[in-house]
């Protein structure tokens, strides 16, 4: 009997993950059904693929080996994929696109209004996340990304530089416009856990009042009243903040639009960014000093 190629898949993905959840939820399936697959592919090839232990799976070398041949196997078929996607010139059928949720909240709504309603056949399927989803797989069709490196094998675009400031409540803006001694409590990045190094020294008096390990808190912190946080221009404008001059605007990492290049040509793809991009050229001073 011949293994089925989603056995083999399986297999692949229990080796990455180690865990049948892992795997199952990478492969959008339940647990029992990779369990089922691994039993399958070792009925059809005559050999034990994994070791039952306490805390997961562990491949055996036959597990590996099928591993790296269907590792092999996945890479041709999400080449192949992407290529026929790249000269389908039809405006119907699926799109994913990716982008930062922030990105999507205050930022592409109108693009993608506009998108929907000229490409009605369109399914558009809009994954919100921070993560570099990895489009050689085809996690997605297209990605806007803010970074300083949006990835050398892909194809890409700048649509916008950027800056950051300072920001806060009105009320935290008018103490500090009356007062530039108050002292001034920032929220950060735990990762960073310290006041910004560039602050006006006509505003001595600085301390990090709390950190976070998100930017939609600090922007929900900022906005309640509860001190004063760096962030890109475009979202202390876009949530009602106001700049505040203690931190002087500073160069922050580029929107991108990037693609693979064989998904690149695509009429969907290259619709969506005929209206991104000129959207972006149209806007681009919402997210820089001027």
């Amino acid at each position: 009997m011949e293994p089925h190629w989603d056995d083999l898949q399986t297999v692949l993905c229990l080796v990455r993950c180690g865990s049948l959840a892992g795997a199952a939820a990478e492969l959008g399936v339940n647990y029992t059904t990779v369990s089922r697959r691994i039993t399958r592919a070792e009925t059809a090839l005559g050999v034990a693929l994994f070791d039952r232990l306490t805390d997961g799976y562990r491949p055996t070398e036959a597990g590996q080996t099928v591993a790296t041949f269907a590792a092999r196997m996945e890479l041709d078929a999400h080449a192949l994929i992407r290529q026929l996607h790249g000269l389908n010139d039809s405006l119907s059928g699926p799109l994913t696109i990716t982008a930062p949720q922030l990105l999507i909240a205050h930022v592409l709504g109108p693009v993608i209004d506009q998108f929907c309603t000229a490409y009605p056949d369109v399914r558009l399927h809009v994954r919100a996340t921070n993560d570099l989803l990895d489009l050689n797989r085809r996690q997605a069709d297209l990605a806007i990304r803010i970074s300083r490196d949006p990835g050398d094998t892909l194809m890409g675009l700048r649509l916008t530089a950027q800056h950051s400031a300072s920001f806060a409540h009105a009320d935290w803006a008018a103490q500090i416009a009356e007062d530039p001694q108050k002292m001034i409590d920032w929220l950060v990045y735990a990762a960073y856990n310290s006041v910004p190094g560039q602050v006006d020294p006509q505003y001595p008096h600085h301390r990090v009042r709390m950190t976070f390990d998100d930017m939609v808190a600090i922007q929900g912190a900022a906005q309640a009243g509860l001190g004063v946080a760096r962030m890109p221009m475009f979202l202390g404008r876009a949530c009602g903040l106001t700049q505040v001059p203690v931190l002087p605007p500073q160069p922050y990492a580029d929107i991108w639009v990037v693609g693979h290049r064989d998904v690149w040509p695509s009429a969907k793809v290259k619709a969506f960014r005929d209206i991104l991009i000129p959207y972006f050229r149209q806007t681009k001073d919402r997210f820089t000093a001027g």
